[in-house]
């Protein structure tokens, strides 16, 4: 994943806060300097347990279900939608219908945006953007 990331020029102001979760340590160091670089404050973990508490004050989530769990990744979706309802949640995945249960509509929640893996570095970055731009 981290080779297809195209350079953005660095800005210093604080954009959205992204955080990153993926078992991976490539992937999450390789998005955290690139989204970090782009103006988007980054958090990262590879223990989905930690995604409730990371989300609390985030904009964005960008989640790698594939290396986790099944039962984990449906419970944590449903339970971030639940508690924290206008998260854009970025799902990259190599299974889609994985995660499309969870994915299902939900009254007052934002509906998480699966994304083929791999996924580039621009594509998260324009989502998140785009996301923010539409926020109230």
């Amino acid at each position: 994943m981290t080779r297809d990331l195209q350079p953005v020029p660095k800005q210093t102001s604080t954009g959205p806060l992204c955080i990153v979760i993926a078992d991976n340590p490539e992937t999450t160091d390789g998005l955290h300097a690139y989204l970090s670089g782009a103006g988007v404050p980054t958090r990262t973990s590879r223990r989905l347990r930690d995604a409730d508490a990371l989300c609390a004050h985030a904009d964005a989530l960008v989640l790698f279900p594939d290396e986790y769990e099944l039962g984990e990744v449906d419970a944590n979706l449903r339970a971030l939608r639940h508690a924290h309802p206008r998260l854009l949640m970025l799902l990259v995945t190599a299974l889609p219908q994985r995660v499309r249960p969870a994915c299902e509509p939900a009254a007052g929640s934002v509906a998480p945006l699966v994304l083929p893996r791999p996924a580039f570095g621009w594509r998260l970055l324009d989502a998140i953007r785009a996301h923010q731009q539409r926020a109230p």
